[in-house]
């Protein structure tokens, strides 16, 4: 570790040099005349956006070439401002690679290939180029950092093992999940257990993948082992919760009761299943568009209502209460008929009307209807109970509301006169 110490406190030397100084301002200056200038009057000059985008994506490096080639008049060096021109044209490419990929991809698969992959690629190899022409990458990779299991670690062990983990916790989904279509094109497997079997996959190569590099960083057999042990101690204290929501997801994908696009009942709102993740599954709720993280755990312990088990069907109800006055036959078929006018009520099933009570002021009635979505159960109902409003008011049916009467009273009783009606 001291020798790294060493090499990097001389590369800050390097930059003490005039003319790296000179180049670095250089540099600055043509990103602030990029900004200011140069991007304000490409934008102002009318171009389609293919030809926008261009300009601005070389004008900036274009711009930082130009003063390397200026730089040999002055006696000054230009080899770094060049470098640095060249990673700018590239980081600018990459920018235009993302605006074509949005026409053939999803926007959010798009943003996740170059924020996850190729930017962090980019820049990885940028920085392996700078660091070779400030040092000599392979006497990097041979310094030791230290010790772990009595296995002595060197740079270079440390920089690829981080590197094949980060590459197989985003490259080993695409492999697992076509392994996962073909079983369920084959061999009849459910949609949950391929999603399921894909998660199994994914993390069977990413564990195998992480085996592979304790190898190669020099652990062995003895060490792993104690490794082991100490992370079966940690499941029995301080992660226990983690590897039982873990387990809880794997077996809701096996079993298909909790999958993407699953309609569930939580405290009384329905909400639509959208991820099932290693410790939680997110759910997002209509009526105020909020996104839920309900522990995995929480479906084995706890009830759910699901309205999409079988099929994607519900059931809906309205109630109304009708004066006393009203023939219940025909406030039934009046509400029967105005539900089949609503465009998002089911024809079939039937809507159907239901006396339920004689109440004090009306009598209730009850109107059950079949809705496509039940996502769209609230405004729905909505829709229904100002279709009813309207035909109760073309028909003339009353919706009477609670009165009450009121007495005086005196004391005492024995002094109270009887109402009488005259």
């Amino acid at each position: 570790m001291r020798d790294l110490i060493r090499e990097i406190l001389g590369w800050l030397g390097y930059l003490e040099r005039s003319d790296v100084l000179v180049q670095l301002f250089a540099f600055g200056a043509a990103l602030v005349l990029m900004r200011r200038l140069v991007r304000h009057r490409i934008a102002a000059a009318g171009l389609r956006r293919r030809w926008r985008n261009l300009l601005l994506a070389i004008s900036g490096p274009g711009l930082a070439m130009l003063l390397s080639l200026l730089l040999p008049f002055a006696q000054q060096s230009f080899g770094l401002l060049r470098l640095l021109g060249v990673f700018w044209l590239g980081w600018n490419l990459l920018g235009l690679l993302e605006l074509q990929l949005d026409h053939w991809l999803p926007k959010e698969r798009v943003h996740q290939l170059l924020s996850r992959l190729l930017r962090p690629l980019y820049l990885l190899g940028a920085t392996l180029v700078l660091i070779d022409k400030l040092d000599s990458i392979s006497d990097l990779a041979v310094i030791q950092v230290g010790q772990l299991f009595n296995a002595s670690i060197d740079l270079g062990k440390v920089c690829t093992a981080l590197l094949v983990i980060y590459l197989l916790l985003l490259g080993s989904a695409p492999p697992a999940a076509a392994l996962a279509w073909l079983a369920h094109r084959f061999l009849g497997i459910s949609e949950g257990s391929r999603k399921a079997l894909e998660l199994i996959l994914r993390y069977a190569v990413v564990a195998l993948g992480i085996l592979a590099v304790a190898f190669h960083v020099g652990f062995n057999g003895t060490a792993l082992l104690a490794v082991a042990g100490g992370l079966s101690v940690g499941l029995g204290f301080g992660i226990k919760e983690v590897f039982s929501n873990f387990v809880s997801g794997l077996w809701l994908l096996f079993e298909g009761s909790v999958r993407p696009g699953e309609v569930l009942m939580i405290d009384g709102d329905p909400c639509e299943v959208r991820k099932l993740g290693l410790r939680a599954t997110l759910l997002w709720r209509d009526r105020d568009n909020a996104e839920l993280l309900i522990p995995n755990q929480t479906f084995f312990t706890e009830a759910a209502t699901t309205y999409t088990a079988s099929d994607r069907m519900r059931r809906s109800q309205v109630s109304v209460g009708a004066a006393y006055h009203h023939d219940p036959a025909e406030v039934i078929a009046l509400l029967e008929a105005t539900a089949l006018q609503v465009s998002r009520v089911l024809q079939h099933p039937a809507p159907t009307g239901l006396l339920l009570s004689y109440g004090d002021s009306a009598i209730n009635y009850a109107l059950r209807f079949w809705i496509a979505h039940p996502m769209d159960n609230v405004g729905i109902c909505s829709e229904v109970n100002q279709a009813i409003w309207t035909a109760f008011k073309q028909h003339n049916i009353e919706i009477p509301f609670p009165q009450q009467v009121e007495y005086s009273m005196v004391w005492p009783p024995e002094r109270q006169t009887p109402n009488t009606s005259h």
